[in-house]
């Protein structure tokens, strides 16, 4: 687990060892245990190490294939790479005991079908000096970020934005907010749904592509497509757990400790309980985020059903005055804006596990495979009406009322049938705050409605959110760790579960009112019950809206709201805002989120040396 960058000039213009080296440095905090550069010619790369497997100095990057043909620069895991290995001793004689080396025979030996093999997380670019060209690849799902600069003279990448972006301004070119991406958060709180970045100019390799740079022309493909591979579902709960034990097994593969993420949420504590039932494992470090009882997000009645298991089991405590105290952190491991403040309590939670290990599991990417967000019963309920089960659908829509008493599900079905006009209607009544021109040449641009609010099915929903959602809380994921050189691995993220899961009929994801129903099965004598049968949801939540009453945060949203940027940028009718804030101040609504969104937009746009200036118009969205 790394951070890797690089240039290569495509004008065959020589690369400066400087330029790389600033681009490592800026990045230090994703590998503090080692570096590397390689220059020749037109081509530089550099890298930074985190050490977890082969702590020995073999494990450098980059790393050079033994017939010197081949240079790797490497930020990931393969966790089978074991069995790769194995595979693979026929052919190479291995010098290392690491994954990378692992990697680098493999393309050698099957080239870029050796994507296929690989069961991990990856974002990798392999030179090849005979031929000249430079091939890159993204994992499937994008658990690893794998950002680019493409001009008509020179490609940049790294793991990270800043680098790139400070890379680009030394060189005093151009770089712009995009305004498409910063509606889509604002409006929507959605990011990562395509190649594009809150930079106009900088793209990101979107999952299960790859990348490649031959005689100064780059081409990008996909290698892999989720909806290709769903040949067979599972059948039966010990079938999945099978699998899913297996998943945790591979990613305890560490030369150095691992711990878990405990949210007290059926995900995590399916990872924690699979560990110490399962794998007979206890005495590893689980770390919570708690903030008191009976405040938002606190989760520890449920966490304390493992206080008597883990004897390591550590409490972390967010508050308004530790984000205060973070704040410069926060912004400064999040170069892009973000999408609320449970942000923070991923980012605190990284922050004090630092000091105790640098490998943790987490329960992310189960919702999204399983069915656990509300509306994904909008989408379910919406299958079963155009296929004509209709008795179901009544059962269904009943047990769901039992479970939640809600008709959330019934308003998400309606949306999701919805005609065009109705919907953009609905969004129109979100736009509070929002000015009314951007919202208006922005709403015909975006596409957002139709990658993710229009789906006829839930295989359909899921696949949507593996496509154009799943992403941001990856990358989220990815940024918080990495900035305390923490390596993230998620079981639920098993390439093995994730096509057997989508592949499966609906009925074994959602039944009698309740999500992730296979996962549940599978879990029955093995969690506490009181987590396995939870029906709420209640995601890495928080006292948000309190922190944002508080006189720390509304003297920061009073900066952001007079801030020239924020002004100038047109995005905002600054004086529905500033009513809006009052009425958060006194209590009568709820709008921590958005406050939030002004203090970090404000923060994003002064990033940049000039910001187009906008009229600010009195006309607002209030319907």
């Amino acid at each position: 687990m790394c951070g890797i960058s690089g240039i290569v000039n495509l004008s065959e213009k020589p690369v400066a060892l400087p330029a790389v080296e600033a681009m490592m440095l800026r990045q230090r905090h994703r590998g503090p245990d080692d570096t590397g550069t390689f220059v020749e010619g037109n081509v530089g790369l550099g890298f930074v190490r985190l050490s977890i497997l082969d702590l020995s100095s073999a494990g450098h990057q980059p790393m050079v294939s033994d017939d010197e043909r081949y240079v790797l620069v490497f930020n990931g895991e393969i966790y089978n790479y074991l069995e790769i290995r194995q595979e693979l001793q026929a052919h190479f004689t291995f010098r290392t005991q690491t994954d990378t080396e692992v990697l680098l025979n493999a393309y050698r030996h099957w080239g870029p079908e050796c994507l296929h093999r690989f069961n991990g997380m990856w974002a990798f670019v392999i030179y090849d000096r005979r031929e000249k060209t430079l091939f890159a690849a993204r994992d499937r799902f994008g658990v690893k970020p794998f950002y680019y600069y493409p001009a008509a003279d020179t490609f940049v990448f790294a793991s990270e934005i800043p680098p790139i972006f400070e890379h680009v301004q030394r060189l005093h070119q151009s770089l712009d907010p995009d305004d498409t991406v910063l509606y889509n958060y604002l409006l929507h709180g959605r990011t990562d749904l395509d190649e594009n970045t809150f930079v106009r100019q900088i793209k990101k390799l979107k999952h299960g592509h790859c990348l490649t740079i031959r005689q100064h022309k780059v081409a990008i493909n996909r290698w892999y497509r989720l909806e290709e591979q769903l040949y067979k579902g599972w059948e039966s709960p010990e079938d999945y757990y099978e699998t899913f034990e297996s998943s945790v097994k591979l990613r305890l593969r560490s030369d150095v400790p691992v711990g878990i993420c405990l949210s007290g949420g059926l995900d995590s504590s399916s990872v924690a309980s699979t560990l110490i039932t399962g794998l007979h494992k206890k005495d590893y470090y689980a770390f919570s985020a708690v903030y008191g009882d009976g405040r938002t997000g606190d989760e520890r009645s449920f966490i304390r059903e493992y206080e008597r298991q883990l004897p390591n089991l550590v409490y972390v405590h967010p508050t308004e005055e530790s984000l205060l105290a973070d704040f410069d952190e926060l912004m400064r491991c999040h170069f892009e804006p973000f999408g609320g403040l449970s942000i923070y309590s991923q980012f605190k939670v990284m922050k004090d596990a630092a000091r105790y290990l640098k490998v943790l599991m987490d329960g992310q990417g189960a919702d999204e495979q399983l069915g656990g967000y509300s509306y994904f019963f909008g989408s379910f309920f919406r299958e079963l009406l155009l296929t004509g089960q209709f008795a179901r659908l009544l059962h269904e829509s009943r047990t769901y009322y039992q479970n939640h008493r809600s008709f959330r599900a019934l308003a998400y079905l309606g949306y999701y049938m919805a005609p065009k006009r109705l919907k953009a209607a609905a969004s129109y009544r979100k736009a509070n705050g929002i000015n009314a021109d951007f919202y208006r040449q922005q709403a015909s641009v975006s596409s957002i409605a139709d990658e993710l609010f229009n789906p006829k099915s839930l295989r359909e929903s899921l696949l949507q959110h593996f496509e154009s959602k799943l992403e941001h809380n990856l990358k989220w994921n990815d940024l918080n760790s990495m900035y305390f050189s923490i390596e993230l691995r998620e079981p639920f993220l098993d390439y093995r579960l994730v096509e057997k899961t989508l592949a499966s009929p609906s009925n074994l994801l959602i039944r009698n009112g309740t999500t992730k129903w296979i996962l549940r099965e599978a879990m029955r004598n093995r969690l506490p019950e009181r987590i396995r049968t939870r029906q709420d949801k209640v995601g890495f939540e928080n006292p948000a809206d309190d922190w944002m009453r508080s006189a720390l945060f509304q003297q920061k949203a009073e900066e952001a709201l007079n801030n020239p940027a924020l002004i100038g940028s047109g995005y905002f009718d600054m004086a529905q805002c500033r009513k809006r804030l009052k009425l958060h101040q006194q209590g009568s609504i709820n709008i921590a989120r958005d406050i939030w969104k002004w203090i970090e937009v404000a923060h994003f746009l002064g990033k940049f040396s000039t910001v187009n200036s906008r009229p600010e118009y009195a006309g607002s969205i209030n319907v």
